[in-house]
């Protein structure tokens, strides 16, 4: 390195060192003076899979856990031993958890400490995963021997994710290139022969416009929601939500409607019209349709949503209450599972509920969205929900409970859920001992904006298996 130069090259050579180069794209292996691959980025590269979150965990942060367990040996009293409960928590907390913003992410660190750092590291059969052991050895020299025994390159497997988590990194390597190359596309108008950008676009604003539902009238809601009992909590959620409904039809058939007369000369087109003009061209949604509606991989998707969206708003306003839900198609999942509480704390008034006491169970059903022909016991009551994937695991429709993921199959729905209130305050029956905290998202990008809930499913295998498969219930798989 620079500070290791004490004086010029050899003068039967002559030249110059020179230094402040940076090596993009590869790595450099100091040893053997060679290209390596990159530093690698472990979990990170699994996008959500590994970490909702992609943090920057750098060399300071290794070498001051380094220094803390140095210290902690140092002063450590022989006959109590080490206390492991304090290790883990300034490494999974302190040391590399002050740089973690995610509670699920906090969570899986804290997993990764628990499991890692034990009395079982010092036994013989101890290994982080098959060939990944703690090298039995005196000297420098054997050490560089064992490290270069490791693989180059880390399989999923070693960090807890099921081989199919290759599949996703992949799969989204692919989408980003191919994202990159539409964005540096040519915008220009088609000079050759064949359909034009204009003429394009404008085709697919008469199919949209065609097929778009009608405005609700305000009138006839009003007098259904009445008939459901216009203050019941659940009735004023189905009045949000509708409201949030028409905002999205009135804002796509202003659009779709003055994007045909900007083309046809009529009026000006405006930045915004301009955008809705490349990104349909494109198949991607318009900014200010996403702005006030949801995220989704492309135009035609996020069409058939908004149709099967409005589908169930529809069918609850004017056919009354549906025996399930479909969760996807809520804007605010949170304030339909709210509601819910809600409507379970006044039946049980008389129990002596308070809404504040009031926690959500579920149990996964064995029947799939065409299976169910009635609403939840009355005695018990709460909502059946669809439409969930699983993402990191499969499921066990026989025994109703997690399993690996088949080869190949990266998302696995889940049977009907029935989510229900109970007041934490009541005795309430045992839960089972192996149960998984499902994290619930509206999308794949898991964050705490997507977050929605956490569903208990049931599991042959500890938890911990699950927090480092990345296992998550995803309300959109798209």
């Amino acid at each position: 390195m620079k500070e290791d130069v004490t004086a010029p090259p050899p003068g039967d050579v002559g030249g110059v060192y020179i230094y402040g180069l940076y090596l993009d794209g590869a790595g450099w292996d100091k040893r053997n003076a060679k290209l390596t691959e990159s530093s690698p980025k472990e979990r990170r590269k699994f996008g959500p899979l590994g970490w909702n979150i992609p943090y920057e965990f750098n060399q300071a942060d290794f070498t001051s856990s380094v220094q803390f367990v140095q210290n902690h040996l140092d002063d450590i009293d022989v006959k109590r031993g080490v206390n492991w409960n304090c290790l883990r928590y300034m490494l999974g907390e302190v040391q590399y958890g002050g740089r973690v913003t995610d509670d699920m992410d906090k969570r899986l660190l804290n997993t990764f400490a628990r499991i890692w750092f034990g009395e079982s590291m010092f036994g013989d059969k101890f290994c982080f995963y098959k060939g990944y052991t703690i090298p039995q050895a005196r000297m420098l020299q054997d050490y560089h021997a064992h490290i270069d025994t490791l693989p180059l390159v880390d399989t999923p497997e070693v960090f807890g994710l099921h081989p199919n988590a290759d599949i996703t990194f992949q799969t989204n390597m692919a989408n980003e290139t191919l994202s990159t190359i539409l964005n540096i596309q040519p915008k220009d108008s088609s000079s050759g022969e064949g359909e034009t950008r204009e003429e394009s676009v404008q085709k697919m604003a008469n199919e949209m416009l065609e097929k778009l539902p009608a405005d609700y009238v305000p009138h006839e809601v009003r007098s259904s929601l009445q008939k459901m009992g216009a203050f019941q909590p659940m009735t004023i959620f189905l009045r949000q939500e509708l409201d949030r409904m028409q905002r999205v039809i009135g804002r796509v058939r202003s659009t779709l409607t003055d994007l045909k007369l900007a083309i046809d000369g009529t009026i000006i087109m405006s930045e915004d019209l301009r955008d809705a003009l490349d990104s349909m061209y494109d198949a991607r949604v318009p900014k200010t349709w996403q702005k006030i509606s949801w995220d989704s991989a492309s135009l035609g998707f996020w069409f058939t949503e908004l149709l099967e969206r409005n589908q169930q708003f529809h069918n609850w306003t004017f056919n009354g209450r549906p025996n399930q839900f479909w969760l996807t198609g809520f804007f605010n999942p949170q304030g339909f599972l709210t509601a819910m509480r809600q409507e379970t704390t006044r039946i049980n008034l008389s129990k002596g509920w308070a809404l504040d006491t009031v926690v959500l169970l579920n149990d996964v059903t064995r029947m799939m969205k065409e299976d169910v022909t009635a609403p939840p016991p009355g005695d018990v009551g709460g909502v059946y929900i669809y439409g969930l994937y699983l993402d990191g695991a499969g499921w066990d429709k026989r025994n109703a409970k997690l399993t690996e993921s088949s080869p190949k199959v990266l998302f696995t729905p889940l049977p009907v859920a029935h989510v229900y209130a109970v007041s934490s305050t009541t005795e309430t029956k045992k839960q089972p001992i192996n149960l998984y905290s499902c994290p619930v998202y509206k999308k794949p990008r898991r964050t705490d904006l997507t977050y929605i809930f956490s569903l208990l499913l049931r599991s042959s295998q500890n938890p911990d298996h699950w927090t480092l498969r990345g296992v998550a219930l995803l309300c959109d798989c798209k």
